[in-house]
Formats: C-alpha cells, sequence, structure tokens
C-alpha cells in the first residue's frame, strides 16, 4: 500500500519519498515493522491467552523439565502470522503475482493450524483435526499454486533465444551515441518447469525430462508431474515444520535461518546483474519477495524473544504449519525446490527420523512379535532429551547445523 502511495506522492516532489520505491529500503522496513508488531504486541497477545487459559495440554513423555511446561500458552503463531502479513500488506506491490501467492499460502495454512489448535483447546479433543483433513489442506494449496504458476502470464523466466541447432542467438547492438558495437545475446521471457540443480554447471533441470517418453506431449504432461512435485513439497516441509516444533525455539529460530536463505535466493534471481554474474535463473519480478522474507524474518526472530527456552509461548499448530509450508511454497516460487533437503536440512532429519522410528518398529514387531526402536523417542531431538542432554544445547546445536546447511545453500550458486 505505501509503494502506491509513492506513485501518488512522487509528482509533488517530496525529500526522501523515493526511497519507497527500492526494494531494499521496502524490505528493511518490513523488517523492523515486523519485529515491532511481534514485540509489541506479543506480551498482550500472552496475557490474553492466560486469561482465556489457551494452554498447552502436555503428555507425560518422560522428559526432563517437561510437564513443567503445562498450561504455557499455545496457538501464538496468530502473533506470527499478523507480523508477516501487515508489513507485506503496508510495504510490497499487491499487484505482484508472487505476494499474492505466499500471502494466501499463509493465511490458508495458518487457518488450517488454527482449526487444529482450536478443536485441541477449546473442544479438548487431542487428536485435534483429523490427519487427512490437513492432508487436503495442504494438497490444495498445492494444486492453487501449481494452477497459478501454470495460468498466469505473470510467471515467467528468462532464457535464452536458441536457433534450430540449439546454438545460442546473438546480436551486434551499435550505442547510439559512441557508435561502439557489442554481442548481447538475445533472451526471452516464456513459461517454464524448469528449476535449479546444486552443483552442477548446466544447473537446471527441467521436469519435462521425466515425462520425455510420451513424446511430443511431454509438453502438457510436465505440468502434471511439476503440480504433483509442488504438493509433495508443501505436504512433506509443512509437516516437517509441525514435527520440529517440540522444543523451545527449534523450529521458529529453524525457520528464520531458512527464511533469511531463501532471501538472498530470490533477491538475486530477481536482479538482472546478480544473475547474469552467478549464472543463474533470472525471474522477472521475483525480488518482490525479498519484502516478504523479510518480514518472514523479523516475525520468527521476534518471536523467538518469547518462545526461546524457557518458552512463555508456544506458536502451536497455527505457526509451525504456516512457517513450514511458507518455505516450500517459496522455494518452489525461485526455482530452489531441489535445493530444500539441503536448505531445510533440520526438518528433513527430524522427519526421516520418525519414517524411520515407525517403520522400524512395525518391521520387527511382525518379525520378531516385539517392536524394536531405533532411536530412544522421536522425532529426534527427544532422542537426545533421553540421552541427558538440556533442551537449550539441543537446541542451540540444532541452531549451528542450520547455519552450516544455509551457508552450503548459498555456496551452490557459485560451486558447480
Amino acid at each position: 500500500m505505501i509503494y502506491y502511495l509513492y506513485e501518488f506522492l512522487n509528482e509533488y516532489d517530496i525529500p526522501g519519498i523515493g526511497m519507497l520505491q527500492y526494494i531494499s529500503f521496502r524490505s528493511g522496513a518490513a523488517i523492523i515493522l515486523s519485529l515491532f508488531i511481534t514485540l509489541a504486541f506479543g506480551k498482550k497477545l500472552i496475557n490474553f491467552l492466560q486469561r482465556k487459559q489457551i494452554g498447552e495440554e502436555i503428555r507425560d513423555l518422560g522428559l526432563e523439565g517437561q510437564l513443567q511446561k503445562k498450561g504455557t500458552p499455545t496457538m501464538g503463531g496468530i502473533i506470527i502470522l499478523l507480523s508477516i502479513i501487515i508489513p507485506t500488506l503496508l510495504f510490497a506491490k499487491l499487484t505482484n503475482i508472487y505476494i499474492l501467492l505466499m500471502l494466501i499460502t499463509t493465511s490458508w495454512l495458518g487457518l488450517i493450524g488454527f482449526i487444529d489448535d482450536y478443536i485441541k483447546v477449546f473442544l479438548k479433543n487431542k487428536k485435534g483435526l483429523a490427519g487427512k483433513f490437513k492432508i487436503i489442506g495442504q494438497v490444495s494449496l498445492g494444486l492453487m499454486v501449481a494452477s497459478t504458476l501454470l495460468l498466469s502470464n505473470e510467471v515467467l523466466v528468462r532464457e535464452n533465444v536458441l536457433d534450430s541447432k540449439g546454438n545460442v542467438v546473438e546480436e551486434i547492438v551499435v550505442d547510439s551515441e559512441t557508435g561502439e558495437q557489442s554481442i548481447e545475446v538475445l533472451t526471452h521471457d516464456v513459461k517454464s518447469t524448469k528449476t535449479t540443480i546444486p552443483f552442477f554447471k548446466k544447473n537446471e533441470f527441467d521436469y519435462k525430462w521425466l515425462v520425455g517418453f510420451t513424446g511430443e506431449s511431454a509438453t502438457h504432461f510436465r505440468w502434471i508431474i511439476y503440480a504433483i512435485a509442488i504438493i509433495l513439497i508443501i505436504v512433506a516441509v509443512s509437516n516437517a515444520a509441525n514435527l520440529t516444533d517440540g522444543l523451545d525455539g527449534l523450529a521458529t529460530g529453524t525457520s528464520a535461518i531458512s527464511g533469511a536463505t531463501l532471501g538472498i535466493l530470490a533477491y538475486v534471481s530477481g536482479n538482472v546483474i546478480y544473475s547474469e554474474y552467478l549464472n543463474i535463473m533470472y525471474i522477472p519480478n521475483i525480488g518482490e519477495l525479498t519484502i516478504f522474507v523479510s518480514a518472514f524474518i523479523g516475525a520468527t526472530v521476534g518471536f523467538l524473544w518469547y518462545n526461546s527456552y524457557p518458552a512463555q509461548v508456544f506458536m502451536g499448530d497455527t505457526g509451525s504449519l504456516a512457517l513450514g509450508g511458507i518455505l516450500a511454497v517459496f522455494s518452489v516460487i525461485i526455482r530452489k525446490e531441489i535445493l530444500v533437503p539441503l536448505l531445510c536440512g533440520i526438518f528433513l532429519i527430524e522427519n526421516l527420523s520418525v519414517v524411520i522410528q515407525v517403520f522400524w518398529f512395525k518391521y520387527t514387531k511382525r518379525k520378531y512379535g516385539e517392536g524394536r526402536r531405533v532411536f530412544l523417542m522421536s522425532p529426534i531431538h527427544h532422542h537426545f532429551q533421553k540421552q541427558g542432554f538440556p533442551e537449550a544445547k539441543i537446541v542451540t546445536r540444532f541452531w549451528i547445523v542450520g547455519i552450516m546447511l544455509a551457508v552450503i545453500t548459498i555456496v551452490t550458486l557459485k560451486i558447480r
């Protein structure tokens, strides 16, 4: 909204008004406002939740200090959602299709998480929203994202023009002032199902290759494969973030680290100069997402003020489902979804630990008549708790691993 205020007031030559046109300034303003909302209103929300006795029901799993958390206010994800949505509405271009997609993602998954928390807290049903309904909601979001990327004329990537032999087409450009000649590569903006593969020189993967056996129909079938991939990524990362939210500050801090990394990737992908220098895919209008992710970082870091050990409030599914879904959709939009297992490695490990534990328990129960476990408890952060590690130390070390994975993810821009 404020960007459009700039367009309205620009003709009046007001000092400093020109800053509103720059993504860097609006991103900075978004992160500051997001932090302010979280810090200023977080305590008020906590007090409200305490008055309404909206507390977390804690099962006794035999973990040290676990029962002390009983009654801690939950559904704090509401403040995260507001701290993301409000700055984005104020500082981003609301006509940008990518911004609209991220706002829909935040609201949609936040609503699903809110319903789940509402059922647990107010209806006293510990199971919350049935898993199948969560999956339906996540799949529906995946279909919306895939359909938008397919149908919107604003969703384009810039590619080199190739001749019939597959060679890059170049043209001679003459400078009108100096008369000097230079050679430029011809480009055009096209609909594409290409994404980025890390560590390879020709680091673009086209989903069309997976259906190449269909011949000329591959052009149409590629969108089906692309949609399926998007749905799987959203479901996996959203649920993994939910599983990770088991220790104070773990999911919040991990999400902040991943969000900051995706913000860097979005900025360079949406900048012609940087994308050309790094030889990565240029995506027109994607730079505007830097404002959204700045609000995301501010919201998660601000929430850590109250969510770090010992937590004064839990985000609940209202926050965790949304955070994971945001990271998933964001990575898909900037064509970096193949980097998700690396960037969101903490989420992946947490998810795999549960899958391995359940699979091995069921397998050994069928084979030996007695279920056996790989970990003392899953998700894996509880395994370390069972080993006697303090909660704060586990969280800090997971953050360190998350930072290392984030650095490696950024390094993939140059190491090929």
